[in-house]
């Protein structure tokens, strides 16, 4: 009788590498795992808190099972003012929302959102941003002020309306002795306006004005303010304005969290802020159109804000810009880098951008366009 072969020293090795990798594979991808809690400054039912959720999706499906951001609507942690440091501190990882809502914490932050911005378009904000300096600029006021977070801009706004009111503003007088909802340098523009201002985070604004705490107010856009139940305490809305006409969104991580990531997570990171920012911009064309449609159809009055408001509106940011940067170097290191891209790319763009506006109402114009008053 034959005695049986016994299994080479070298095959046990192998089977017992192949049978040990298949034991520790899954173990390693839970493991490589991380999850991260971004909280937007949006009430869930808003359109910006689906941008959120849009930027999210983006991330979770480029980086598979190895990073998952969970999206929580404002105040689900800390109130949407508050968003900054909680980043910071590590309370949250991320965040979703705006530079101006930073403003209390360094006048300079409103410019990434308030004002005219030299004439800048909403686009030409964000170019001036990552090619002008205005990045290098929003990461040295952070580092100011120990802020321990990294950002994006992203997704250039549609200028947003003068404000929803009780009746047309037909001149600047209407404004004395309002009280109205604004934010960031807005405040300081209306308040040279006459208005008593108060800064009201988003989802507070139509229940302050079903009871009678402010007579007047500006969000964003057509699609936010439907989804906020403006149309259901005013049903007039003047459209056009300076305060805020270049805005954009800011997306927050955590520096040291952020930094923690392997290589290629921190890549995703970034290019899907760069894919949500188009992806908004398009989803604001549609979903706007159709929500300003549906405001008419429900009995909101759009008026064009007159012009002569609209210069008081420049007239009134002149002296502020003065004023702010009398205390403030950084609202001048910011102003001087905007106005200097804004002189050239604003030129540009002028000088080569033919007049939309002439095609369209060669062929659309008439009832369609906003009253005067």
């Amino acid at each position: 009788m034959t005695a049986p072969k016994l299994p080479r020293r070298r095959s046990l090795l192998k089977g017992a590498a192949v049978a040990a990798g298949a034991m520790s594979a899954p173990m390693v991808a839970i493991a490589q795992t991380t999850t991260l809690r971004l909280q937007s400054t949006w009430p869930a039912k808003d359109i910006f808190h689906e941008y959120a959720n849009d930027y999210a999706k983006r991330v979770n499906e480029m980086a598979g099972a190895r990073l998952k951001i969970e999206v929580l609507p404002s105040g689900a942690v800390v109130p949407a003012f508050q968003l900054l440091e909680a980043v910071s501190k590590g309370t949250l990882d991320a965040g979703h929302g705006v530079v101006a809502y930073h403003y209390g914490k360094n006048t300079a932050l409103a410019l990434w959102g308030s004002g005219p911005a030299f004439g800048m378009e909403p686009n030409l904000v964000l170019a001036w941003h990552y090619y002008g300096g205005g990045k290098e600029l929003l990461e040295e006021i952070y580092k100011s002020l120990n802020m321990d977070v990294i950002s994006w801009m992203s997704g250039p706004m549609p200028t947003q309306p003068y404000g929803w009111f009780k009746k047309p503003i037909t001149k600047v007088e209407d404004m004395k002795g309002m009280k109205f909802r604004t934010v960031g340098l807005a405040v300081d523009m209306y308040t040279a306006q006459g208005a008593a201002v108060n800064p009201l985070p988003g989802g507070e604004i139509v229940a302050a004005l079903d009871r009678g705490l402010i007579d007047g107010a500006e969000f964003n856009n057509s699609s936010s303010d439907k989804a906020l139940g403006f149309q259901d305490v005013s049903k007039v809305c003047m459209l056009q304005s300076y305060h805020q006409s270049g805005e954009q969104f800011e997306i927050l991580f955590n520096r040291t969290k952020y930094n923690a990531l392997a290589p290629e997570l921190k890549k995703i990171i970034e290019v899907a802020a760069e894919a949500a920012s188009a992806d908004m911009s398009w989803k604001a064309a549609h979903r706007n159109s159709q929500d300003y449609t549906e405001l008419k159809k429900m009995g909101v009055k759009f008026y064009k804000t007159p012009d002569a408001i609209l210069r008081n509106q420049l007239d009134a940011w002149d002296k502020i810009m003065v004023d702010k940067q009398k205390d403030n170097p950084f609202f001048k290191k910011v102003l001087d880098s905007q106005r200097s891209f804004a002189e050239r790319a604003g030129r540009w763009q002028s000088d080569y951008m033919v007049d939309f506006k002439t095609a369209w109402n060669r062929y659309f114009g008439g009832a369609n366009t906003p009253k005067k008053v």
